[in-house]
């Protein structure tokens, strides 16, 4: 993995974005403390991503830094997005398969996946629902498209520029925002941590390895929570 094409803002120091990334991870943990019942788990999820969204836009306009510059533009070549959105999604997968294959093996005393019994709680009883999916799923994407504007465009780039934006830098950034990312779908070690940390591993390998364009990560995290969906529907 390579940092080239990462352009650090002049006369910013790495100190800057710690104090950033400090103020980040601080409102993206504490407003998850926020919950209205009455609007339901989607909203409640939107409300989370855009208040972390509007902090990160905060600190990217002190720092002069565009969304642009951090991927959110028109690919260069679709072609080659879309066979970067096929790779990244086939990582994806593979990553969650082997984890599957050996978990019994490398799990031991980690909580299993209760995602399918909470999921009825968060969407209502999809199951031969087709009504309901159509109607959140459009939120389920806006919601995936948040995730990768903020996990890999945002926080990725802040870890980097935070370490001064080196080879050690990329691979620490990509491990740690594949670690939060897991961390914060759960709150704590289990098996649906470890899973959604692996895909936040490969989207953030993904990230650097095809041009940091946030769009083919943004459709493989649509694909798969689409096909998440559709499975508690059939």
């Amino acid at each position: 993995m390579s940092s080239a094409g990462l352009q650090q803002p002049k006369r910013t120091p790495p100190q800057a974005f710690f104090v950033d990334l400090a103020i980040y991870l601080a409102v993206m943990f504490l407003v998850r403390e926020v919950y209205f019942p009455k609007i339901g788990f989607i909203a409640n999820g939107l409300m989370w991503s855009l208040t972390t969204l509007a902090v990160a836009t905060w600190r990217m306009k002190v720092r002069d830094v565009s969304w642009n510059e951090l991927g959110l533009c028109r690919p260069r070549n679709w072609k080659m997005a879309l066979i970067a959105t096929v790779v990244i999604l086939g990582m994806a997968v593979a990553s969650i398969v082997v984890f599957e294959v050996l978990k019994d093996q490398i799990a031991a005393g980690i909580a299993p996946d209760q995602s399918d019994e909470s999921a009825v709680s968060k969407f209502g009883d999809l199951q031969g629902n087709w009504v309901l999916f159509l109607t959140i799923i459009p939120f389920v994407w806006l919601e995936s498209m948040l995730e990768e504007i903020l996990d890999r465009g945002f926080l990725m780039n802040w870890i980097e520029r935070a370490l001064s934006s080196n080879l050690f830098a990329t691979i620490f950034a990509v491990i740690a925002q594949a670690v939060i990312f897991g961390f914060r779908h759960s709150y704590d070690l289990s098996e649906r941590s470890i899973t959604v940390g692996l895909i936040g591993l490969a989207m953030g390998i993904g990230y650097v390895a095809f041009g940091r364009n946030l769009w083919p990560l943004i459709a493989a995290h649509c694909v798969l929570n689409t096909l998440s969906m559709l499975d508690r529907v059939a």
